[in-house]
């Protein structure tokens, strides 16, 4: 990374820093461009250099949160990656409290800023926001199980609208049940109440 687009990278983590802690003090619609320049020390012009409004910015926010999400494993990622790939089919699970309940806390303490995008943007919006997650956690188990990408992007799109309702229903409530007890809701909504069938026997 060059001195410019470290430069252009720091002041896009000012101007999310700067959402999260407005998000805190007012809702989503209240909160101008003005403020947020002001909260992040940076100016106007330089916020349309990055954005075009606050939706925008609410979206880069939102991923740079996702991002940031990954240093709750207690393993590199990668790490996390590599054992998808090596497991034996018999132990993968696809839907495991070891990942699940560290997003759900992770939503929990940012709550102020999942609750806003998923209100306010659209499915599809909504699930480039969350892609990643999928894309690294849900996309190594069903190429172990040599789903077909054609389906496989069907499959993703499904638990991804899914688990969002739920985890929607939860914020809207203000995260009052456990983490433990939604990523078991959300387990027996995925697998129809059923025992998991990737888990081993």
């Amino acid at each position: 990374m060059n001195k410019n687009e470290s430069k252009y990278f720091n002041t896009a983590i000012k101007m999310n820093k700067a959402l999260i802690y407005l998000l805190g003090k007012k809702d989503f619609e209240y909160i101008t461009i003005k403020e947020i320049c002001s909260e992040a020390k940076v100016n106007r012009s330089t916020f349309y250099l990055h954005y075009e409004n606050t939706r925008d910015l609410l979206e880069e926010t939102s991923k740079y949160l996702i991002d940031n999400f990954l240093t709750y494993f207690d393993v590199d990622f990668k790490d996390v990656r590599d054992i998808y790939s090596n497991n034996d089919l018999s132990e993968l699970c696809f839907i495991t409290p070891e990942y699940l309940v560290p997003y759900l806390k992770y939503i929990k303490e940012n709550q102020a800023v999942f609750k806003t995008a998923l209100k306010i943007f659209e499915p599809t919006r909504a699930q480039r926001v969350y892609g990643n997650l999928f894309k690294y956690i849900f996309n190594p188990v069903l190429e172990r199980f040599k789903v077909a990408p054609k389906e496989r992007e069907y499959l993703i799109k499904f638990y991804l609208s899914g688990i969002m309702a739920v985890v929607m229903e939860w914020l809207s409530q203000g995260c009052k049940d456990d983490e433990e007890y939604l990523c078991d809701v959300i387990n027996r909504c995925v697998f129809g109440g059923v025992d998991d069938p990737f888990k081993k026997k």
